[in-house]
């Protein structure tokens, strides 16, 4: 019969072999905590925290994958850093861009390095599947970003229903729920743009999603086919 330290060793072994899934679950904590924890400093506060986890997950994932892990570490300790200072001032221009600047780059990098690891070898394993899952996301929270600097840079970029005139700008999580939905192709509800560079932004991400469902999930589909 196993003993209690024997099933902590394995299963910090089987979530040491997942990473990806590890990245994911951490992703979705994010999306479901958000709600609550914005209202308040101290919640904007917790929830950097967490993202700080998160992108520590994120280069974890990628030391796993044939890229330059020491990228992922140069561009996520800046992110890291200004997820606290924008989490305090999130209304200040300066630090939305300067985290924009660095948290853009590193997930899409770490979108591509996962990309990678999965066209890497004709086998596919469970990691690569929550890998499909987590590079997804990933995409996600690179495109909410980038609608953040937009927001900066053309104010009035995009409206909400609550925010129907433009004149404040989004809250992230708003821009966030943009991003999901024009990846998954599920179309644009109360969140949408109306300036033209922030338009141009968008139709960017719905390309990438359908090119991510045509490209990576028909090869995982295939692949899994063809080895049964």
């Amino acid at each position: 019969m196993p003993t209690a330290d024997s099933r902590v060793v394995t299963t910090v072994r089987t979530v040491g072999n997942h990473p990806s899934a590890v990245l994911l679950v951490a992703q979705l904590i994010v999306v479901l905590a958000y709600p609550g924890l914005q209202g308040s400093t101290v919640g904007r506060a917790v929830i950097g925290v967490v993202q700080m986890l998160v992108v520590l997950i994120a280069v974890w994932a990628v030391r796993r994958t044939p890229v330059l892990a020491w990228v992922a570490g140069l561009l996520g300790l800046p992110a890291m850093l200004l997820t606290v200072a924008e989490a305090f001032s999130p209304d200040t221009g300066w630090v939305v861009l300067a985290s924009a600047a660095f948290h853009v780059p590193f997930y899409f990098f770490v979108s591509y390095a996962m990309i990678r690891y999965l066209f890497h070898d004709d086998d596919v394993t469970r990691d690569e599947i929550f890998a499909t899952g987590a590079a997804f996301t990933v995409v996600a929270w690179g495109f909410a970003y980038l609608y953040a600097a937009a927001q900066v840079l053309w104010p009035g970029s995009f409206v909400s229903f609550n925010s129907p005139d433009g004149a404040d700008a989004l809250p992230w999580f708003e821009l966030l729920y943009l991003s999901f939905t024009t990846l998954t192709s599920v179309g644009l509800s109360d969140v949408y743009p109306v300036v033209a560079q922030a338009r141009s932004l968008v139709m960017v991400e719905q390309v990438a999603g359908v090119f991510y469902v045509a490209l990576v999930v028909a090869r995982m589909v295939g692949l899994a086919a063809r080895r049964r």
